[in-house]
């Protein structure tokens, strides 16, 4: 079992494993083609509500963990996804330009706890 998280926006390696796109939003000015990911898993993406109240904002950055922790407990998409990483290496894709304090980091340790 292997997770890594990358930028849509990063050029894509073949030790990538399965390429998954786990952001509601489509990320500005990449065609899928550029993106090369195997599927689109809006569902395990924080809501929309969410999303806006953190605006990626550090300060907020517990908060929104606690937050989107409690989404995914009661999100059936993310059964799935524990499948694809049960199965092999999956990158999970993100397009925020923040590295540091994105949805994804959190994705990442839920699926490996």
């Amino acid at each position: 079992m292997s997770v890594a998280i990358k930028r849509v926006y990063d050029e894509p390696k073949a030790d990538d494993g399965e390429r998954i796109l786990v952001d509601r939003l489509w990320p500005r000015g990449i065609s899928k083609e550029k993106a090369a990911f195997s599927e689109w898993m809006k569902d395990v993406a924080p809501t929309s509500e969410l999303r806006r109240w953190f605006d990626h904002k550090p300060e907020r950055w517990d908060e929104f963990c606690h937050r989107y922790r409690a989404e995914l407990k009661d999100n059936p998409a993310i059964d799935e996804l524990r499948k694809r990483v049960a199965a092999g290496k999956v990158t999970l894709l993100y397009g925020s330009r923040n590295r540091e304090f994105n949805h994804a980091q959190v994705l990442e340790e839920v699926l490996t706890a």
